[in-house]
């Protein structure tokens, strides 16, 4: 069958990927750190704080400090970058076919208004593209996880702690190997997977992040060239500093990034055990544990009525498999470059927003879905009244105890309760009838007797208090 004509949708200002379209607001944030955009507006800010410390040291002869008024007007260039700006910047760069040679224009084209139109040659001087581009990257990264990505994340994370102090004492029925196993409670579980997240997160907050600003090869050569008078090292070192970032002594044309790759493993460890997280919480609403709030007017399914979807979680797993792909992606090709540089990390570092703008939308997803739960404690207890056997592991246990405090009669206690309850259901009635045949001692046997596997979770209630 032909394929009828359509109207073409390409010159139409639609966005290609689900980042820019039906998530955009989900990921808005990060725009402001990691979009084109903002890798411009922080090049312009590298380049302006450049300009101003040159001058303020008193760097280059014949070029000294700038009045106050002068370094306002220069770092303005910076905090009224808008649209007009980016489409000013599109302009030049159609020229130069260069990005950072369109910005060092685009700072020239202001200084005459500023009354330094004589300073144009300092703007850029001494750098190569990548002196720039790296503390740009650094800078953009480090707003991105600061003030976007980790307050989502610890947000998330502080969901799941308050979820494990409300339900620290409800009793839940373990799987390992998916099969019944010796009980915990909701709450010890939850605070396992807040305490794993938690780790990562400061690993992440203490992250470095590096810059350098040393020349063509990292040698200082023009540098020393142009004004051998000057101490180039403390000069780069005093302002990668003011940049906050911490300064790399050692590089070639490019910062090396180390930290970059450090960064996104352990962000991507981060979504890898919050992947685990969706997938639990997935299976658990799928045997009961958690009732899913139905949100009005929403629809599960398109044919059978009464589906409510755990879309969140689901969701959230897809998007933090496509994060970690490019995570791991990232950090495998930014620390290889040919000799003293190559572009491979150019067109890679063009896609670091998209790996963070994943696993945010992931936590999103993750946040919505949690909040969207009840806990289905009578599930919960009817799944462990159902399982008398767990308790196989603390009668012979108890038996072992008794056999050193030389009570007769406990030989074999683990190949007695294995007899008893492997691959069984074992009731309440026949478990008590096994531990009053055992000839305990009264205290042991009457500890036994008590014992519920709803009251079998050891000390799991107080293991929540170790997330304070």
């Amino acid at each position: 069958m032909a394929e009828s004509p359509r109207v073409s949708l390409a010159s139409e200002p639609l966005a290609l990927g689900a980042l820019d379209g039906r998530y955009r607001a989900a990921v808005a944030p990060l725009v402001d750190y990691l979009s084109e955009a903002a890798l411009n507006r922080d090049r312009v800010h590298v380049e302006v704080e450049w300009l101003i410390h040159l001058t303020s040291q008193s760097v280059l002869p014949g070029a000294g400090p700038l009045s106050d008024e002068q370094n306002a007007k220069l770092r303005a260039i910076v905090t009224e970058f808008d649209a007009a700006s980016v489409n000013e910047l599109a302009e030049i760069e159609a020229v130069t076919v260069h990005d950072v040679k369109a910005v060092e224009y685009y700072i020239g084209r202001r200084l005459p208004a500023i009354g330094i139109e004589n300073l144009t040659a300092m703007v850029h001087f001494g750098c190569t593209s990548e002196d720039i581009n790296n503390l740009s990257y650094a800078v953009g990264i480090k707003g991105a996880v600061e003030n976007v990505w980790l307050p989502n994340a610890a947000a998330l994370v502080k969901q799941i702690e308050d979820m494990a102090e409300a339900n620290r004492s409800v009793p839940m029925l373990s799987r390992t190997h998916g099969q019944p196993a010796t009980p915990t409670t909701l709450g010890k579980e939850l605070a396992v997977i807040a305490h794993r997240l938690n780790r990562q997160l400061d690993r992440i907050a203490k992250t470095e992040y590096l810059g350098k600003i040393n020349g063509a090869t990292g040698t200082y050569a023009a540098h020393v060239a142009s004004v051998p008078s000057a101490d180039w090292e403390t000069v780069a070192k005093t302002f990668v500093e003011g940049l906050g970032l911490t300064w790399n002594p050692l590089t070639t044309q490019i910062e090396s990034h180390d930290w970059q790759a450090e960064l996104y493993a352990d962000i991507a460890r981060f979504n890898r055990i919050l992947h685990n997280v969706c997938t639990d919480i997935w299976s658990y609403i799928s045997i009961g544990y958690f009732r899913q709030i139905p949100v009005a007017g929403a629809t599960g399914s398109s044919t059978m009525p009464h589906k409510v979807n755990p879309i969140r979680f689901e969701n959230a797993e897809a998007n933090l498999e496509t994060s970690n792909g490019l995570l791991d992606t990232l950090g495998a090709t930014l620390v290889t470059s040919r000799w003293q540089r190559d572009l491979t990390d150019s067109s890679s570092q063009r896609n670091i927003g998209v790996a963070f703008g994943h696993s945010l939308l992931a936590i999103s997803n993750v946040a919505k879905g949690l909040k969207a739960l009840d806990v289905a404690e009578e599930v919960l207890a009817g799944d462990l009244d159902t399982n008398w056997e767990v308790l196989g592991e603390a009668i012979q246990m108890v038996m072992r105890a008794e056999a050193i405090a030389g009570v007769e009669g406990m030989e074999n206690p683990y190949e007695r309760l294995k007899d008893l309850t492997r691959g069984q259901r074992v009731d309440a009635a026949r478990m008590q009838e096994f531990v009053q045949g055992l000839g305990l001692s009264a205290d042991a046997e009457a500890r036994l007797l008590a014992l519920t596997p709803g009251k079998y979770t050891g000390i799991a209630d107080k293991l929540v208090d170790h997330l304070q």
